[in-house]
């Protein structure tokens, strides 16, 4: 049984191994005892009985030993925690399995798709009987539709392939996370008119940032403020989103009331609106960076909205053994209280409050999880 703590984190290396129930197809599996997840006001109820309730159905009946592999972009920052959800279930589940994915973010963009998709191809190789894999997008669509036609189930996490063969996606509703920080926002300000400056993308090609941007650009609309979005630079200086910001908050008219982020570099609005000589503006963030979390100790920035990435990693492999074992089917009817559509599983977000940091990091310690 699994011993939860901040300890957990110290099995995550390239590879990650679960324990082996054995090779023997004529093997049974066991019973699935689930240690429960320590109780605190974060803790997301609804997520959790659904899981008990996909062990009850299992545990009914019996299964050969299942292999299965998790393919994450990389194993750090963001990651990590899906990576500590996804090796804790396989341990729990007693299956065969791996989670994947470089320590070594250095690898650019298209090495890395084609490592991805190499992955996929030696998996079912390998004879694993499913893939969860938090893909690239279309570039992994024929390495999965592939694996599928060789009659293996892939989940997609975190992002998703959604024109692919995959059976499901377990993760972030972009457009609902996005309203809901605009909305943790608008309850903050003097009534309209005003601007409120959205920390997003206006791109279409990030498909989910995009996606996360509009839902926080339709609410404030929707309100009768003035939406404007500050392209959020990932890939240049600090300084230079800094700056945009800045310049963005400096020409609104009518002036900006407040700033929503929706992306893990959130904080630097803050940053921008000093630089603009406005830290009053209140700020609502997405994610909780260190950073972020320094800033509501501070009082700069109101609140943020979390990602649950370790419940991501947790479910997948719950998914893919209920799918081996109850078919897609009767998986989907045990998850619909998480589904948003047909093939969709929502793990959600939790708000967090500037007055709540402690609490939060409570929780997150109980389920051994560092973000």
């Amino acid at each position: 049984m699994i011993t939860v703590g901040r300890c957990w984190m110290a099995v995550f290396g390239l590879m990650v191994a679960t324990a082996a129930c054995g090779s023997s197809d004529t093997l049974e599996a066991p019973r699935i005892d689930r240690e429960p997840t320590p109780e605190n006001e974060f803790t997301p109820r609804e997520l959790e009985a659904t899981v008990d309730n996909l062990i009850a159905k299992v545990n009914e009946g019996t299964v050969a030993p299942m292999q299965m592999v998790v393919l994450l972009k990389n194993l750090t920052s963001f990651f990590t925690s899906i990576a500590t959800g996804a090796s804790r279930a396989m341990s729990e589940l007693e299956v065969t399995g791996n989670v994947l994915g470089p320590t070594d973010q250095s690898t650019d963009v298209t090495t890395s798709q084609d490592i991805q998709n190499q992955q996929i191809k030696q998996a079912v190789a390998d004879g694993v009987d499913g893939i969860g894999i938090s893909p690239y997008g279309d570039v992994n669509a024929a390495a999965m539709d592939e694996a599928v036609a060789q009659g293996v189930p892939v989940v997609t996490l975190d992002g998703d392939v959604p024109d692919s063969k995959r059976s499901l996606y377990v993760g972030t509703l972009n457009e609902p996370a996005g309203a809901a920080a605009a909305q943790t926002l608008l309850a903050m300000l003097p009534p309209p008119p005003g601007t409120v400056l959205i920390h997003g993308t206006a791109g279409t090609d990030w498909v989910d940032g995009y996606n996360r941007t509009e839902g926080a650009r339709k609410a404030i609309e929707d309100a009768g403020y003035t939406p404007l979005v500050s392209e959020a630079f990932y890939e240049l200086e600090e300084g230079f989103d800094v700056e945009w910001l800045r310049s963005r908050i400096a020409s609104a008219d009518p002036p900006v009331l407040g700033m929503v982020g929706v992306f893990d570099i959130s904080y630097r609005c803050v940053m921008g609106a000093e630089a603009a000589g406005r830290p009053e503006i209140p700020i609502v963030a997405f994610d909780f960076d260190p950073r972020t979390v320094e800033y509501m100790r501070q009082g700069r920035i109101k609140a943020t909205h979390v990602q649950r990435q370790y419940y991501q990693g947790y479910l997948v492999p719950y998914i893919l053994y209920g799918i081996n074992t109850l078919g897609l089917d009767g998986t989907k009817e045990i998850l619909a209280p998480l589904m948003e559509d047909d093939s969709t599983v929502d793990t959600g977000t939790d708000t967090v409050p500037a007055d709540k940091i402690d609490a939060y990091n409570d929780f997150l310690d109980k389920i051994g999880v560092v973000q």
